[in-house]
């Protein structure tokens, strides 16, 4: 799978632990940078994701900033985006099985290299359960979808 990441200054080691992690597991890695820990605004790099996201550049993602809320924010705002901020598994599970999340965002000052991969293992490895969840994800991309107007 080609999976694209970024990250803020804060979170730059996270990002080339996690960024060699998934290479070595046999994704394919879209670095989107940072190139060092040198500070850096969130936001760019968080649009820099959600961009290739949106350009079909990969198919899922990877956000990471200090607190894992910032570039969240900025990610969602790429309306193809559904980025699920997450701290333990079973959200990133259900972020992917209910919401058919594409990009998964971390907080490096509150997620250890462990669980930061079980979380990223979990994003992966579930599949979108479809069904009644399908009508509801698409109003995620699509606000006019309104179902109580009338």
């Amino acid at each position: 799978m080609r999976i694209a990441i970024a990250a803020d200054h804060a979170a730059f080691a996270l990002k080339q632990e996690l960024s060699r992690w998934l290479a070595e597991t046999g994704h394919d890695v879209l670095d989107l940078g940072p190139d060092s820990d040198a500070r850096v605004d969130y936001p760019d790099f968080g649009y820099r994701l959600a961009r290739a996201i949106s350009d079909g550049a990969a198919e899922r993602g990877v956000a990471l900033c200090g607190s894992g809320i910032g570039i969240s924010i900025a990610v969602n705002r790429e309306r193809a985006c559904r980025c699920a901020l997450v701290s333990e598994p079973l959200s990133a599970e259900l972020a992917r099985r209910h919401n058919d999340a594409n990009v998964v965002a971390l907080g490096a000052r509150l997620t250890g290299i462990d669980m930061a991969k079980a979380c990223v293992t979990a994003f992966l490895n579930t599949e979108f359960e479809g069904d009644r969840h399908t009508a509801r994800v698409a109003k995620l991309s699509s606000p006019d979808l309104d179902g109580d107007a009338a």
